[in-house]
């Protein structure tokens, strides 16, 4: 079976559409940090994106309108600006920004699916260095279900290639976060079987993005390279 990549980034921008700017009129400060957003992460897609050459899904709103990457049913899907919304200005939301984001994944991974292909879906994110005084202990988290088997191999392959080439890098699997919790790649494994669907999180330390220039290129560039030589 041939293996079609896709490349997603839910966390892509800190933008409030202007429908509902006066909501966050004091929000600029957070909406500036890895609250409002995940820094890096998109440019990264893209990067992923174009070394694929996969179809790329991204959204610039910023997780505090709405989070793209948690279930309806979440209490984490709504921030302190939006959760007290009335039932109708939130379904507007989830109707022009939530919805139609998830259901573009699903299209293009039905569509390879129905053509006889295996999707390996790759989500780009970043974690803030320092999250309520405990310090993260990572470079890169590599998130992903263990139970499935398919997710197991490439996350195991990817850690090699980082090994292989920049043995410097703190390479974790699924941390700092819990590849099966809630999120994209959990409500994607619910529609599609393991031997049709690979769900992977890449999440970066957003040291990095932070850091001179130098330093950041030559993580996406060893990111890239590093996923090329694990789907070989």
């Amino acid at each position: 079976m041939r293996d079609f990549y896709v490349v997603t980034c839910e966390h892509g921008g800190n933008r409030i559409p202007a429908a509902y700017a006066e909501l966050f009129h004091e929000w600029q400060a957070r909406l500036s940090t890895h609250r409002g957003y995940d820094p890096g992460a998109r440019v990264l897609a893209r990067d992923l994106a174009a070394a694929l050459h996969a179809p790329l899904v991204i959204s610039t709103v910023s997780r505090l309108l709405i989070d793209l990457n948690r279930s309806l049913s979440s209490p984490q899907v709504w921030s302190e600006a939006t959760c007290a919304l009335s039932p109708t200005r939130k379904q507007a939301i989830v109707s022009r920004h939530y919805a139609p984001y998830r259901q573009r994944l699903t299209e293009i991974v039905a569509t390879a699916v129905a053509a006889g292909q295996r999707v390996i879906h790759v989500s780009s994110h970043s974690f803030t260095p320092i999250l309520d005084g405990q310090v993260r202990n990572a470079d890169v988290g590599l998130l992903y279900d263990p139970a499935r088997s398919g997710e197991v191999a490439v996350a195991a392959h990817w850690k090699a290639a980082f090994a292989e080439q920049s043995a410097e890098l703190r390479v974790r699997r699924n941390y700092p976060y819990q590849g099966k919790d809630d999120g994209l790649t959990s409500a994607m494994r619910r529609c599609f079987p393991p031997d049709q669907y690979v769900g992977i999180e890449i999440e970066l330390n957003q040291a990095f993005v932070l850091a001179q220039r130098r330093p950041w290129r030559q993580l996406r560039r060893t990111v890239v390279t590093t996923l090329l030589a694990a789907l070989r």
